[in-house]
Formats: C-alpha cells, structure tokens, sequence
C-alpha cells in the first residue's frame, strides 16, 4: 500500500520500521520540526525523521497543519506534498500535531493511528506514563481511524499486555512500540482485504492521560509509598522523580515498598535508614526502599554506591513541597 506516515519519536519510528519491512511504500513522512536536545542541547534529528532520512523517504516538517492558522504557509506547503505523494492512507503514532479536517480526509482509507492504551482509557498525550502510575495491570495498542476529536476515533484493532511490577516507561514503551507495529501492519492487509470492522469507542471508562510537566517530577513523601513507587517507574526516564535534602536534589529512579515499623515515630521525608543498599524513607503510608539514586550532572547508580559518597544519613529529611503535588524543579 501506498503511505504517508506522521509521527516523531521512537515510539513512532518503530511504526514506520515495521510498515516498511512489510513492504509498504512510504511515499512521505511528516514529523515535528527539530528541536535541541539531550544534555548539550542540540539540534538532532527525531528518531522518525533519522530513519526516513536514512532509507530516502521524503520528509516534511511542517509547524502546524492549519490553513488558517499562524503556520499557514507550513501547513499549504505540506497538504501540497501530501497530495502529489497521494496515499493511500495515512499512519499516524505519537505525531504530536494535531490533525485538521482537510487531512483527515484526504487519503482513501483515511487516517489509522496507533495509540498507546486500551482505549477509552487513557485517551491523550502521556498514556504509558499514567497507566504505570495509576497502578493499572493491563494496557495495550489500540490501531484507531482517526476523526476530529482527541483520540475518539473508531477502534479498528486492539492488542494488549500484562504491566509488570518492574515496568517503567522505557520498557513499557518498548513493548507497545513493537505491538503497535505489528497491529498496524495486520491492520493494513485487513483494509486491504475489506475485512476491517470499525467499532464505536464505549462511553464509559473514558480517562485523559495529561502531559507529563516537569513540576511533576518533585516527590511528594506525604503520599503513600506504592503511589510513589509507581510514579518512579512512571517517570523514568522523563522526568524523573526527585527530592531535596540536605540542600542536594536527587534523583530517585527506583524503590520498594514496605510497611513502617509499628510505633516508628517517622514523619513524611525523614530517612530512617540509610544503609543495607537502600535509603530508606517514611511516606505518607508505608516506607520506600531507594535502590537506585542520581546525583545532578552524575549517573545512575545503586544505593551502596551511592551511600559510599557524600550521602545522607538516618534522621535527615526530604523537603515537603509546600503542598501536596504542587512543587515546581
């Protein structure tokens, strides 16, 4: 089949990888224009921009796709490459534009994204970030055909795979790239074949997977330990959870859960072991075991590693933002 293809960052790029080993002719792909990134903060390519470019595929990298919008220019100069690449459909994963009519209904076939969740849950931008952190035990790839709202789109396919205790973004992402490729490519030779059934989304279980901001990156110890034992594994590897103590931000990526000791005089923040390869620290229910901390400007490394440095001792507390979720790094 002939395709466009619309989408940024890994997730996407393992989309386009396996729509391309499946023989699909990738007739133009549009990704967000480059931005600087990493420590150094500069300008790279987008891993779906890298990879096109790599194999010859055309790319586009229009700032918005409204015709009447501040982009206008972008977006006329994209819609006129679009349709001199005529596709047949159009596959879309984790683009980060949002589509205006006039492409949606552009190819034959429409446009098929592949969404990171078991829709109606976790419509929106960061849907294996809140999935970990929410405690869900089951997510998935929903293949979709795409319609002017936010993710509300007809489900055409549906994938799904266990969260493990031990998931964090990265792995999960992984995961459902690899899923999300291979339902794409089946969904594919099921339209081709006529043999797609779209359904309408339920009405109920609708949840919004907001944006992940960096302010939410500042642990709040007065919560229960399992919520923020979650939102390590959530947050990694953006943005990272992380507490100030002693006047040094640290960055927590990993813990377990325990309960206090009966009577423990521990208040929220206060470390009351540090030592045994872990930092051990009172939240709002329960205790969280740090097995895995970051200095700023170090690497990541185990606790026993870290404790041999410059380290905090039992009896120091973690700063409490000045209420609960609302700290700012």
């Amino acid at each position: 089949m002939r395709l466009a293809f619309a989408g940024t960052p890994e997730f996407a790029r393992v989309g386009l990888e396996r729509l391309h080993a499946a023989g699909h002719e990738i007739a133009l792909v549009l990704c967000q224009p480059d931005r600087p990134a990493g420590r150094g903060m500069k300008t790279e390519a987008a891993p779906v921009k890298a990879y096109a470019l790599a194999h010859g595929f055309a790319v586009a990298q229009p700032r918005g796709l409204r015709l009447d919008g501040r982009f206008a220019d972008d977006a006329a100069a994209a819609r006129a490459a679009l349709l001199a690449a005529a596709p047949e459909a159009i596959v879309v994963a984790a683009y980060g534009l949002i589509l205006p009519t006039w492409l949606l209904e552009l190819p034959r076939l429409g446009c098929i994204n592949i969404h990171a969740s078991l829709l109606p849950r976790w419509r929106g931008a960061a849907p294996i970030q809140r999935a970990i952190e929410s405690g869900d035990n089951e997510t998935g790839v929903t293949l979709m055909q795409m319609d002017a709202g936010l993710d509300t789109g007809a489900i055409l396919l549906v994938a799904t795979t266990p969260i493990s205790a031990s998931d964090t973004s990265a792995t999960l992402l992984a995961r459902l790239a690899a899923i999300g490729g291979e339902l794409a490519v089946r969904g594919l030779a099921d339209a081709a074949a006529g043999r797609l059934q779209p359904r309408p989304q339920p009405e109920l279980g609708v949840t919004y997977a907001a944006k992940i901001a960096k302010s939410q990156a500042a642990i709040d110890w007065r919560e229960p330990a399992a919520v923020i034992e979650r939102r390590l594994r959530a947050f990694d590897p953006f943005p990272g959870a992380r507490g100030t103590v002693g006047g040094e931000t640290i960055t927590c990526w990993r813990g377990g859960v325990r309960a206090a000791s009966p009577g423990s005089p521990a208040v929220p923040g206060e470390i009351v072991a540090a030592g045994g390869g872990a930092i051990t620290v009172a939240c709002g229910d329960g205790w969280l075991d740090l097995v895995e901390l970051q200095r700023p400007g170090g690497r990541r490394m185990p606790a026993a590693e870290f404790l041999r440095g410059r380290a905090p001792a039992a009896g120091a507390r973690f700063e409490l933002p000045d209420a609960p979720g609302d700290a700012a790094i």
